[in-house]
């Protein structure tokens, strides 16, 4: 969680909290680790970190935001940032996708 938080740092993203979400909250089984922090400007971040082998489609993207809606069911609250860092390829459909329902996209996490 530390690497994860010295990424988000050096991207302009600074804590006051930061907890992990079970998937299992979630009701899901796919390769995501997912985040929920607010930061020091009173703003609520959704962070999902995708490790996933294959390419990231346009269904992967579908189902990233149903579980953003999901969430912020769970934390009874909306989001300001939705953050997805992926290690792998992105379609460019998906990546249109996420972009018009406001998401902020990194892929040079390590």
């Amino acid at each position: 969680m530390k690497e994860i938080t010295e990424f988000l740092r050096e991207n302009g993203f600074l804590f006051s909290d930061f907890k992990v979400i079970k998937k299992e909250l979630l009701n899901t089984k796919k390769q995501i680790d997912i985040y929920c922090g607010c930061d020091t400007k009173k703003h609520y971040i959704s962070i999902f970190i995708v490790m996933q082998k294959s390419r990231f489609i346009l269904k992967d993207a579908e189902i990233l935001n149903i579980l953003k809606d999901k969430l912020a069911n769970l934390e009874q609250h909306n989001f300001k940032h939705n953050l997805l860092i992926i290690k792998n390829e992105i379609c460019s459909k998906s990546k249109t996708y996420l972009n018009e329902n406001n998401w902020k996209i990194y892929n040079d996490f390590v």
